[in-house]
């Protein structure tokens, strides 16, 4: 039986290599019940491996990760809810929205799932949670890319998890929809007091849901409060070249950050992410 008042996820001492360039080392990080942490950083700097490695699915070169006071090994646990990055499914996906949150109630079971009493009544609660009843039974190829990520919001619920890794949920978002995932995670983390981990590259969608921000750079990396993290002289600090953290509204905008991997968000031309300056976090 798991501790409950374990923390939801605690990495220790965590160093992970990939062709002998070490893109993390001495990473200690607690997630406690109900608290919500945004994981930034330029591409390659490690954001998604670092999921992987609390999945099971890449081996830490050394340090420790433990979920609810269990430690991981193999192929994660079903005590974690992952949603992956928003990717729009083919349009002839023989599935229906139904079909997609049902892999998340029965798809653990070894061989060919058979329904259980109860399971339909749960996918039915599940997809009323991410509002999504309305379009279950259509395919979901057809469907917006907002009404896709939902399901993958239910699909991750599905087994009440404690910890709940989010891989750039809102990617390719519009506003509304962004708002509305984001809305769903919180929802799940109040009522569960599971800990959230969320990647992302714009925090302005999270910033008012952040506890704390991990920012990784250049093979290091700063914890703390947004307040403590988002400031010029942390961030120039932690890249060792000027960055630039600037107010625009109720919007933050990063500038001068380097990013090696730049190009495959050239297409917004959004403040937050203007290629021109460097501007996503």
């Amino acid at each position: 039986m798991t501790d409950a008042s374990a923390p939801a996820l605690a990495i220790s001492g965590a160093a992970l290599r990939r062709d002998g360039r070490e893109l993390w080392a001495g990473l200690d990080l607690e997630v406690r019940p109900g608290e919500l942490i945004a994981v930034l950083g330029p591409s390659g700097s490690g954001k998604t491996t670092l999921l992987r490695a609390i999945l099971g699915l890449e081996d830490l070169s050394e340090g420790t990760i433990t979920v609810l006071g269990e430690k991981v090994r193999g192929r994660g646990s079903r005590r974690i809810g992952y949603i992956p990055q928003q990717r729009p499914l083919p349009r002839e996906t023989p599935l229906r929205g139904r079909d997609l949150v049902t892999l998340g109630v029965d798809g653990h079971r070894l061989g060919f799932p058979i329904p259980r009493k109860g399971d339909r009544a749960r996918v039915d609660a599940l997809l009323d949670a991410v509002d999504a009843r309305d379009f279950a039974d259509r395919p979901v190829g057809e469907l917006s890319g907002g009404e896709q990520q939902r399901l993958r919001v239910g699909q991750a619920l599905a087994d009440d998890p404690r910890l709940l890794l989010c891989d750039e949920p809102l990617t390719s978002l519009d506003l509304a929809n962004q708002q509305a995932v984001i809305g769903l995670i919180d929802r799940h983390r109040r009522a569960a007091n599971a800990g959230v981990l969320l990647v992302t590259h714009d925090i302005n969608p999270v910033l008012s849901s952040v506890d704390r921000i991990l920012y990784l750079a250049a093979g290091r990396f700063t914890l703390g409060t947004p307040d403590e993290v988002l400031n010029s002289e942390t961030l120039t600090a932690l890249y060792g070249a000027p960055v630039y953290v600037l107010r625009a509204g109720d919007r933050l905008v990063v500038v001068g950050a380097p990013d090696a991997e730049e190009s495959h968000h050239h297409h917004h031309h959004d403040l937050h992410d203007d290629p021109g300056t460097g501007a996503h976090a």
